[in-house]
């Protein structure tokens, strides 16, 4: 069974659908202000690890992302530009989609925009008001009362009691209007001066929604009032999370998420990025260094969900070279035509791999097994022991682990070497068979100035690019 921590019971669980079928998962998705960071899609590489794995454990899965478009950063772009609303976040919404092809990241069956969704919010608030969750302020903006929540804290552990700060996690300007301290806002009243022209109509005039109800409207009218998972990254925890789950609970009367689940922090070289400390990158930073998408998913997957990944050139130097291994051995496996009987080293393999997902997706051990394969192939083909056969199982099998990982080089590439430096290779051969070892050195350094190597296999030589 398909095991992960649960951020709220603070233990290891099995995931099993509430219905039986279908694993219902809600991830916070991108406030559409900016080009995403690689902070942000360690958390939604995880995400999509996460997706494929339930899947791979014979679960189907309805998953909403949403799309933060109204916020206080979305809004003072917009103002500054002097555009609409849309106008503004619709080409990062746009970036962002492609960010996540080059991630290789599968589409969701959701993606729900904020403003698309403004009737079921307001919705929400009418209710949480009429049973006595919620109150209007001296100056219109609607708070939700959390003394009104006896369980408040027990998504972040935090006690009530002790909770002395502003649990919006937004910039309120009318902190004295609240009636604690640590009330959230469900209804920011409209302000000319913060929010321009941008505005929405509702039954407590005319504003805009708080954050936290944004996810919460969303994720009951697509997903029901009872989620299997609920993802994010571990900033969001409290106060957007431990929000999410007073309003929707207080709304509906039924538990909101039976199953969260946290992703730990990126650093880069052991510091917070920071575009002040330099250290600050989107994903289109990296691959104008030369980098692909796929050694960058490589590198943001291969560390377990709950310990902080450390992010440096180097670590994406060695993704770069990991990959590489296994595209080499993908190579020898293809070019195996001799018959052999089989060494069974995949039926072991294949339980390990599944294993280590089950236990809270262990990345780090699956990632142990699949190399330590790598190796095992990889001797069986120098010693001219592995058949065609179980070649083709091999292949096979990494075809059903990248079910999981997504980023393994298993295409095969269609790239036309040059004819001059195939007619190279046949004299370097033609040289060494004559024992003409000056003329095949020359052969050799010809290819290897053209930017391709010689790889000498049982089956003969070939060339391949650097």
């Amino acid at each position: 069974m398909l095991k992960l921590y649960n951020t709220e019971s603070r233990q290891i669980e099995e995931i099993l659908p509430a219905d039986g079928r279908t694993i219902k998962m809600y991830t916070c998705g991108p406030t559409i202000y900016d080009f995403a960071h690689i902070g942000n899609f360690r958390t939604y590489v995880f995400e999509d690890l996460l997706r494929r794995a339930i899947q791979f454990f014979g679960f189907k899965i309805d998953q909403a992302m949403n799309l933060t478009d109204i916020d206080d950063k979305t809004l003072r772009g917009a103002i500054q530009k002097n555009i609409p609303l849309k106008h503004y976040t619709d080409p990062f919404k746009k970036a962002f989609f492609e960010d996540m092809e080059k991630l290789n990241i599968q589409k969701v069956e959701h993606n729900p925009e904020a403003t698309a969704y403004i009737p079921e919010m307001i919705h929400m608030i009418e209710t949480l008001m009429k049973k006595g969750f919620a109150y209007k302020s001296q100056n219109g903006s609607i708070y939700f009362s959390i003394q009104k929540f006896a369980k408040y804290g027990r998504l972040s552990h935090l006690k009530l009691p002790e909770l002395k700060v502003n649990a919006s996690g937004e910039n309120e300007a009318d902190e004295y209007e609240k009636d604690n301290v640590a009330d959230f806002v469900l209804w920011k009243i409209y302000d000319p001066e913060r929010d321009g022209q941008i505005f929405w109509e509702s039954p407590f005039g005319k504003g805009r929604p708080g954050w936290h109800i944004e996810c919460s409207a969303m994720a009951t009218k697509l997903l029901g009032h009872t989620i299997d998972i609920h993802c994010g990254g571990v900033d969001n925890m409290f106060p957007h999370h431990e929000n999410e789950i007073a309003q929707s609970e207080c709304c509906s009367g039924h538990l909101f998420v039976r199953h969260w689940v946290h992703v730990e922090h990126l650093l880069v070289d052991h510091k917070k990025m920071s575009k002040s400390l330099g250290n600050f990158y989107t994903l289109r930073d990296l691959l104008k260094k030369g980098y692909t998408g796929k050694e960058v998913r490589y590198l943001l997957l291969s560390t377990h969900y709950r310990t902080q990944l450390n992010f440096t050139f180097a670590g994406l130097d060695a993704a770069r070279s990991s990959l590489q291994r296994i595209e080499d051995l993908v190579l020898r496996l293809r070019s195996i035509s001799s018959e052999r009987p089989g060494v069974g080293v995949l039926e072991q393999a294949k339980e390990r791999f599944k294993e280590a997902l089950a236990e809270d997706l262990n990345i780090s051990a699956a990632l142990a097994v699949l190399f330590d394969l790598v190796r095992e192939l990889n001797t069986l083909c120098d010693s001219d022991r592995l058949g065609n056969l179980e070649a083709l199982e091999a292949l096979k099998l990494l075809a059903d682990w990248d079910r999981v990982l997504g980023v393994l080089p298993l295409e095969k590439k269609s790239e036309e070497i040059p004819l001059e430096l195939l007619q190279f290779l046949d004299r370097r051969e033609s040289a060494r068979r004559e024992k003409n070892w000056r003329l095949s050195d020359e052969m050799r350094d010809a290819i290897h100035a053209r930017g391709y190597l010689i790889e000498d296999t049982p089956q003969g030589a070939r060339l391949k690019k650097k």
